[in-house]
């Protein structure tokens, strides 16, 4: 359950890579401010769930992010895919500012980390919009099946997120270690 509460896991994540690869957590709590405290865009996120998550480009958007979090502090998640441990997580929610481009949500970087060595990593690309996804090897040669879309160039700094992930993996059979490139710096988003 550390791990997977969005809160904590920060917190931790962030001891062991340093608060630089941690987006900032503007507010937390278990229900929204009627009125955005924060300057648009920023991100809701449920802190005891998965898929939990909308960007707030305006007030419109933040009066839906209300009604949705509402649904999601309201309800125990993973329960129907036997995902127990985050009904050991307190309930509740956290904003973050908007680290994407523009409008577009940044390109997510899942890296597979068994027995302590990053193997894989799943780039999942177009979301919020066409939603899609390629698997690579440590070397950044595609795995999955072929596709018609185009890979996608190797990050700079792939070395850096591949360390990143196998540091915060140390100790562990298995993690997927969630990342943003930022920059060219690996920016911390969840873990699995």
């Amino acid at each position: 359950p550390l791990l997977a509460d969005k809160v904590r896991a920060k917190d931790w994540v962030g001891e062991i890579l340093g608060s630089s690869a941690i987006t900032p957590t503007l507010w937390r709590g278990k229900r929204l401010p009627p009125n955005a405290a924060w300057p648009f865009p920023y991100v809701v996120k449920a802190r005891h769930g998965c898929g939990q998550m909308m960007v707030v480009r305006n007030a419109a958007d933040h009066d839906e992010a209300l009604r949705q979090s509402r649904l999601w502090v309201r309800r125990t998640y993973g329960a129907w895919l036997d995902e127990w441990l985050y009904g050991e997580i307190e309930r509740g929610l956290l904003v973050e500012p908007f680290i994407g481009d523009g409008n577009e949500l940044p390109i997510d970087y899942k890296v597979f980390v068994f027995g302590g060595e990053a193997r894989f990593v799943q780039v999942h690309l177009g979301r919020g919009k066409d939603h899609r996804w390629i698997v690579f090897d440590r070397d950044w040669k595609r795995v999955s099946s072929p596709s018609d879309d185009p890979d996608p160039a190797r990050p700079e700094g792939l070395g850096g997120l591949l360390s990143a992930a196998e540091r915060i993996a140390d100790g562990f059979c298995l993690v997927r270690a969630d990342f943003y490139m930022i920059d060219g710096s690996a920016r911390f988003g969840e873990l699995t």
